[in-house]
This record gives structure tokens, sequence and C-alpha cells, in this order.
């Protein structure tokens, strides 16, 4: 029998939906997947070329440091100057094979049992599990703002102590960006209760129309603070593939964390490290167009998707690439469903549009939309969804 730690935890529900999708594909059945949080852009071309140089060169053979290569350190570092006018050290600085993994790892070094984890619903999905598997408890906080941010107000309301915050900016599956003055509130409210902070910035340069996003290195410094930033190639650059992320944080919590990933990856892989300091350093033009191309697929898709009779997104996203809208009770009821896990398993085998529910992001009633795909694919998906609730309108 396999540990009861792995039972209790729940399979990711956009991998889950995607595979689902994927598997359907296969089958010769055209599925429009919209499940997966991932760019439709191939990685561009001098990163690409980089890693190959790399390979070339005979660099990619052997081990690196458990916490990454100091040039990509060193790049990273630079990139926070350059972005944010902060600076930070290298070692302030861990790599990991993805901004899942320091996720993952953060937990395992912040949190003891019965912990108090915070976090505004809806949430992204893995946090859930990763809480659950450093047996800490999470409070997904339903916040009382048509944005479903996170406030002071929130935690001041909390009754237990809290030891760690999650605040996710750029959100998924919101696609809400915390202005600087929500975010400078939730870092001194934390500071004054001893709480940690982890900022989850994967989104951070994609935010559209105007929005401007602030990270909390521009508010206050890293080493001897309780916030801790993670980030990574996977979204900006079209990445998701090649597995880098990184937490920014006092260097006491990056040691904790290379103790552990010491046990776990050894090292993120060699050459995916140097196509991330390409990206990091190289011709950043591409990030922009892609920006660019987010941008228009929202604007227009944002308008289309709430013409769909019994779909609603109230508030339109300023950053990541979803929509989530909310479902309307009759329309599940006139479907023959009693939430939107059953609707969306319906939506997925009659209209062959995969988009996973809401109760994975613990926020039952929703439906995630990305909208990280060619223009054509997002019509054709908006006209299959009115043409199946249209039906039970």
């Amino acid at each position: 029998m396999i540990s009861k730690r792995i039972q209790a935890v729940q399979p990711a529900a956009t991998l889950a939906m995607s595979r689902m999708a994927k598997d359907m594909q296969a089958q010769g059945i055209d599925v429009i997947n919209l499940g997966v949080g991932e760019s439709d852009f191939q990685t561009p071309d001098n990163i690409t070329q980089a890693a190959i140089k790399a390979i070339e060169n005979h660099q990619t053979s052997f081990y690196t440091p458990t916490s990454g290569l100091n040039a990509l350190k060193s790049a990273i570092v630079s990139q926070v100057k350059t972005r944010y006018a902060a600076d930070i050290l290298i070692d302030n600085v861990t790599v990991t094979t993805g901004a899942k993994l320091s996720l993952f790892a953060l937990m395992q070094v912040l949190l003891n049992p019965g912990d108090n984890v915070v976090s505004a619903a809806p949430l992204w999905v893995s946090y859930v599990e990763q809480i659950k598997l450093a047996s800490g408890k999470l409070h997904a906080i339903i916040p009382n703002n048509p944005e479903l941010k996170l406030t002071r107000e929130d935690l001041d309301a909390f009754p237990e102590q809290i030891k760690l915050i999650i605040v996710n900016s750029p959100n998924n599956p919101t696609g809400q960006v915390y202005s600087k003055a929500e975010i400078m509130a939730i870092l001194e409210w934390a500071e004054a209760h001893e709480t940690y902070v982890i900022l989850d910035e994967i989104y951070g340069q994609l935010v559209y129309n105007g929005t401007t996003f602030t990270s909390g290195l521009q508010i206050q410094s890293l080493e001897n603070s309780r916030m801790i930033i993670v980030d990574g190639v996977s979204k900006a650059y079209a990445m998701t593939g090649w597995r880098i992320g990184w937490t920014l944080a006092s260097s006491e919590i990056i040691k904790g964390m290379n103790k552990l990933l010491d046990h776990m990856t050894s090292n993120p892989t060699a050459v995916a490290q140097y196509a991330a300091i390409e990206a990091l350093l190289g011709d950043q033009s591409t990030v922009e167009t892609m920006r660019l191309a987010f941008e228009q697929r929202l604007n227009k898709t944002f308008d289309a998707l709430n013409s769909v009779p019994g779909l609603q997104v109230a508030v339109k996203p300023q950053g990541a690439f979803y929509l989530f809208p909310k479902v309307d009770n009759s329309i599940m009821l006139a479907a023959g469903v009693n939430n939107t896990n059953d609707l969306s398993m319906k939506l997925l085998q009659e209209a062959h549009v995969a988009l996973p529910a809401g109760e994975g992001f613990s926020m039952p009633g929703y439906l995630r939309m990305g909208y990280a795909k060619d223009q054509a694919v997002l019509n054709e998906a908006v006209q299959r969804l009115t043409n199946f609730f249209q039906q039970y309108k």
C-alpha cells in the first residue's frame, strides 16, 4: 500500500484536464485544449541557440552547484537590478527545476505541522497540495472585493497565528494585479506579525492595458526579511518545457532550501540553465512581442466570453493569460450537473473544449479559460461554448 501522504494528494486539476484533452486528441477528436497554463509561442531562437552552443562547447555534461550556475544567478541579480532597481546578492538566489519546485521546497523549509497558511481564493492548484505535503493548514479566504484580492482586513480577521501568506500577482486564475499599496500593506502586516510572505511573481512581465506591476523587491530589501520572491522563465519567455525557476530570499532561507535541494535534484538541468542565461541577458524584444499578442487576445476574448449565455467575468484581467468566468447556477441546473467539476467534464465530452473547473482553484462555480492560443482557436472555443450553453438558456 502506498503512503497515506500520497493517497491524500489530489492530481493537479489543470494537468489532469489537459491529459484528458490530449487523450481525446490522440483518438482523432477535435478538442480545443485551454486547460494548461502555457504559451503557444515557441521558445525564442536566441535562447535555443544558446542551449545548442552550450552543448557543442561541452558545458552541459556535469553537475552544476545545487543552487545553479553562478553565471545564471548573476544574470538573475542583474535582471533584478535592471527591472526593479533593486540590489540583491548571489547568496539571495537559488535556482530550481521550475518555479513549482521553488514553491514546493519553500513549503518544506518554512512550515511545521499545523502551521497556518493564508492565501486568497481562487488560488493556483498546486499551493493546496504542496502545503498539505508539508503538513501545513491552508486557509483559502474569499476576499470581499470584486478583484478577489487579499487585504489587510482579511488578515486582521483571521483568528489564529499565520505562519505564511501567499500572494500571486498577476494572479492565476483571475489575472488580477496587486497595486504597490496593496502589496505594501500585506508586507507591513506580515512584518508586524512575524509572518513570512511568498510573492509568486511568475507572471510579472505579462501585464496589459497600461497596468503597472509592482514587485516586492521595489518595496523592501531581501536580507533579514520575511519576504520571499518566486519567479522563473516559463511564462514570459515561452520556456515551460525547460523547467527553470528561482527563489529570491534572505540567505538563511536560501541555505535551508539548498540543503533540501541537495537531496532532491542535485542541480537544475545544465543545458536549461545556459538557455535561461540567454533569456535574461539576451534580446528582450520577443517578450514584448508575446506580451502584446496576449494583450490583444485578452481584449478580444474578454467581451466575447461575456456574451456566452450563463458565463460572466465581472472584472477584466490585468495580467497572466487566463479568464475565470462565473457560471450561472440556473445554467448548471438546466444542464443537469451539480457543480463545475461535472460541468467541465460535460463541456469536454460534448463541446470538445477543455476548461478546468473552479473546484481545483478552491473556488467552485467557476471555470478557467486560458487565452494563450491563436485568436482563431479562441474564437472557435467561444463559439463552441456559446452553442453548448445556448441549449440551456
